[in-house]
C-alpha cells in the first residue's frame, strides 16, 4: 500500500484507525507456501489479529483457535469445523463441549488434565477425537516429556482419543535459528523414541517457528523471508518423518498493518518537542518496544489544512517525542524521532502493525473510544468495525 492510498483512507475514515492489507497478506501467505514447498501444511494463529480470518482461510490449511471467544469468530465467518485446531491453555468442560459440537478437527491438549477432559467430552458425545499433545520447552505451556510418555503409554485407557502428534511453540520474535534447530533436533528424537521404545507411531507435528518481523529502525526490512529461507529445509527434514504444519501468526500478519493516529497538540518545552496525539500505547503493541525508545517505520502524512503550531519553527527538522492520550508519563510512542515540519492535524502512519495491536494493547484504559478497523483488499477499504465506545464497558450495567 502506497503512501498516498494510505493518505486517502486516512481522511476517509479518520484516526485513531487500524488499516489492515488483506490483499498483501494474501501474498505473503502464498510467498511462505512457496518457500516451505507442498510437503509442509501452513496454520494461521487467529490470536495474531482476528479481523485477518476471512482473507487468510483460502491461503492457509487450518486455523488456531484458542478459546471460545475465537471459536465464535469462526462460527460468525462461516469457517469450516475441519479447518480448525482447537488449541489454548485452561480449556473448561464446556468450551470442549462447543468445540466439539461445532466439529473442530483437532485439538490439543496442554497437560494430563486437559486431555482427560476432552476425553470425557468425546466420550460424552460417542465420538472419537484427534488430539495433539503439547510438549513443554521452557514456559508454562505444555506438559512434561514425562507425562506425554504416560498418555502415550496409556491411550488404551483413553479409548476416544487418537493420539496423533505432538504441538510444539517455543516463544515469538526468536532472530537466532539456534533455538529452533535445538527444538527440531529434539522433536525428531522425541519421535524415534516414542516409535522405538513406545511402538507407537506418532504422525502429526504442529510446529510454530517463532520468526521474527522487522519492525524498528536497524531491522531488516530488505529481506524479510531471509531466516524462513534459512529454516525451510530443517523444517524439510522434519517432513521425512511426520505430517508438518507449520503455525505462525505475527510472520504471517504483521507486516500489512497500519495504524493511523492525528497530531491533536504539540508543546515546546525547553529543548524538548512533543506531539500529542490521539491514540497511544493502548492502541499500539510493538514486540519489545518500551518507552518508546526505539524508533518503528512510520510515515508523516502532511495534511495540507494542518494549523501552524505558531512556534516559529516552521520547514525545520526537529527530535520530536511523540506522546499519546492517556494521562500517564508511560503513553510515550516514540521517544525521539526526526520529523520536519509536524503540524496540528498531521497524521502518523505507524507501520508493521497487523499482529496483536488491535487485540493486545489495553484498549480499555482512560475509556478512551476503540480505534476504526479498515480492511483495503487492494482496491478500496471497507469499514469492518466502527468506532467502538469502551466507557460502556467500564461502568456498571
Amino acid at each position: 500500500m502506497n503512501e498516498q492510498k494510505i493518505k486517502e483512507l486516512a481522511v476517509k475514515f479518520g484516526t485513531p484507525s487500524y488499516i489492515f492489507d488483506t490483499e498483501s497478506v494474501a501474498a505473503r501467505a502464498g510467498r511462505i507456501r512457496e518457500i516451505l514447498g507442498d510437503r509442509i501444511h501452513l496454520c494461521y494463529s487467529i490470536k495474531a489479529n482476528p479481523f485477518l480470518v476471512s482473507a487468510i482461510l483460502p491461503c492457509v490449511d487450518r486455523l488456531e483457535v484458542c478459546s471460545p471467544g475465537e471459536l465464535a469468530i469462526c462460527e460468525e465467518r462461516g469457517v469450516p469445523g475441519d479447518a480448525i485446531l482447537y488449541s489454548g491453555v485452561c480449556k473448561l468442560p464446556e468450551d470442549i463441549r462447543e468445540a466439539v459440537r461445532y466439529g473442530a478437527g483437532i485439538y490439543t491438549a496442554e497437560s494430563v488434565h486437559q486431555f482427560e477432559l476432552v476425553h470425557a467430552e468425546a466420550e460424552k458425545q460417542e465420538k472419537t477425537l484427534p488430539i495433539l499433545l503439547r510438549i513443554n520447552v521452557g514456559s508454562q505451556f505444555g506438559m512434561s516429556r514425562e507425562d506425554l510418555l504416560y498418555l502415550i503409554d496409556h491411550r488404551a485407557e483413553y479409548p476416544h482419543l487418537s493420539i496423533e502428534g505432538i504441538h510444539c511453540f517455543g516463544g515469538t520474535q526468536r532472530k537466532n535459528l539456534r533455538f529452533q534447530r535445538q527444538e527440531l533436533a529434539m522433536l525428531r528424537d522425541l519421535f524415534a523414541e516414542i516409535r522405538e521404545k513406545h511402538a507407537f507411531l506418532l504422525k502429526k507435528l504442529e510446529y510454530g517457528t517463532g520468526l521474527p518481523v522487522p519492525c524498528f529502525e536497524g531491522d531488516d526490512f530488505e529481506d524479510p523471508f531471509r531466516l524462513l529461507e534459512e529454516l525451510a529445509p530443517d523444517l524439510a527434514a522434519a517432513a521425512d518423518y511426520a505430517d508438518v504444519t507449520v503455525e505462525m501468526g505475527r510472520f504471517f500478519a504483521s507486516p500489512c498493518g497500519y495504524y493511523l493516529t492525528r497530531v491533536c497538540d504539540i508543546k515546546h518545552v525547553g529543548d524538548a518537542h512533543y506531539a500529542l496525539v490521539d491514540g497511544g500505547i493502548h492502541h499500539i503493541h510493538y514486540d519489545g518496544q518500551m518507552m518508546g525508545m526505539k524508533v518503528p517505520k512510520m510515515l508523516h502524512l502532511r495534511q495540507s489544512s494542518g494549523q501552524s503550531s505558531g512556534d516559529g519553527e516552521e520547514g525545520k527538522t526537529l527530535p520530536w517525542t511523540i506522546c499519546g492520550s492517556l494521562c500517564t508519563t508511560n503513553d510515550v510512542l516514540v521517544r525521539k524521532v526526526g520529523l520536519t515540519d509536524l503540524k496540528l492535524g498531521d497524521v502518523l502512519c505507524f507501520e508493521n502493525l497487523g499482529a496483536y495491536s488491535v487485540t493486545e494493547a489495553m484498549t480499555l484504559f482512560l475509556s478512551r473510544t476503540l480505534p476504526r478497523v479498515v480492511l483495503y483488499d487492494g482496491c478500496s477499504g471497507r469499514l469492518a468495525r466502527d468506532f467502538k465506545e469502551a466507557w460502556r464497558l467500564n461502568t456498571e450495567e
